[in-house]
């Protein structure tokens, strides 16, 4: 007993130093990507998960400036990749040359390609050919590659931070379903605030700019992921997640009639698999020990609203995903709040 006791003493200081960790690498990004604390948190939470993110938003709201921030105060190797219809496979994996030394012999070798690095930034990821999209689902699940018919390891930590645009869909390529499930997050980044945006005008058209500093490294942040594993997470936590996760789900019986009337398709176990890590996450992004039920609702619908597709007759209505998983998780919390 007294070893256990000195086990959860020892854990509960590890999360407190990474709680104070996160809190400066929090300051230094907000210093640089200004007033959008949402997007912050939700990018930080996907990092400490282990996991990749999606953000959607217009052009020009900073989202390759929070990339490029990221790969600063996390201490990673970063790249960056513009997305077009005519970008290859190759292109982001590496492809093999034929090379001759100087005494004239011939062999191949692998160039590597953007892929090869610790953060990489896929811009308007939906614009390439399915064929190219394809290429980064082995890398974002097994974090390797197959070129050449030999696999290479991607150096860890190993994320893919990738954007879309909510309007121009002309000439893109809707991501498949399996891609999208291989994001643990769905981050929508809005338009600034009119306060926000005059900050922002301040500290960008000046002499000087502020500079982000390195908070984390590569083992450093790998060594946070495996600790948040380590957090506690209460039975009422778990069944939150499980009953939020299964209510989603057209043809489970606990499903309600609105949700067998507006969702096609629900969530799968990775859905809850991802609840269950990024609430932690944001555990520790507000300083606290353990995951609460406010944690769920809050998680919900970045993780759950690209793991569910609406029925034909509910896009014909003009429903909205986001609207109903807010409307059903925050419904389940006030019916247990009165049981």
């Amino acid at each position: 007993m007294a070893g256990n006791g000195a086990e959860a003493e020892d854990l509960v200081a590890d999360i407190e130093a990474l709680e104070v960790k996160l809190a400066e690498a929090k300051r230094s990004i907000t210093a640089r990507f200004i007033g959008q604390e949402r997007v912050v948190d939700l990018t930080l939470a996907s990092l400490l998960c282990g996991g990749h993110a999606l953000l959607i938003g217009l052009p020009g709201l900073g989202k390759t400036r929070l990339v490029e921030t990221l790969s600063t105060v996390m201490g990673l190797k970063g790249n960056r990749v513009q997305f077009t219809p005519d970008l290859m496979p190759s292109d982001i994996l590496g492809s093999e040359v034929l090379e001759t030394g100087a005494d004239g012999s011939r062999a191949f070798k692998f160039i590597e390609g953007p892929i090869f690095c610790q953060l990489l930034m896929a811009d308007e990821i939906n614009r390439a050919s399915p064929r190219t999209q394809s290429a980064l689902l082995q890398a974002m699940q097994e974090k390797v590659v197959t070129v050449a018919g030999e696999t290479r390891p991607l150096e860890a930590p190993f994320h893919v931070l990738a954007t879309q645009n909510p309007i121009e869909q002309e000439g893109t390529y809707p991501l498949p379903e399996a891609q999208l499930d291989r994001f643990l997050v769905q981050i929508d980044v809005p338009y600034p605030t009119r306060g926000t945006e005059k900050d922002i005008l301040l500290a960008t058209t000046g002499t000087e700019e502020a500079q982000a500093h390195e908070v984390f490294d590569g083992p450093g942040l790998i060594a946070a992921q495996h600790l948040l594993r380590r957090m506690p997470v209460g039975d009422a936590v778990v069944e939150m997640i499980l009953d939020l996760v299964r209510a989603f789900r057209p043809d489970d019986p606990s499903a309600s009639e609105r949700v067998r009337d507006v969702v096609a398709w629900g969530p799968g176990p990775r859905a809850a698999q991802a609840l269950m890590l990024t609430v932690r996450a944001r555990a520790l992004l507000q300083g606290r020990l353990a995951p609460a039920p406010e944690d769920v609702l809050d998680m919900a619908r970045p993780v759950l609203v690209h793991r569910m597709a609406l029925s034909f007759s509910a896009r014909a209505r003009g429903e909205d995903l986001g609207t109903l998983i807010d409307e059903i998780a925050h419904g389940m919390s006030a019916s247990e709040a009165a049981a």
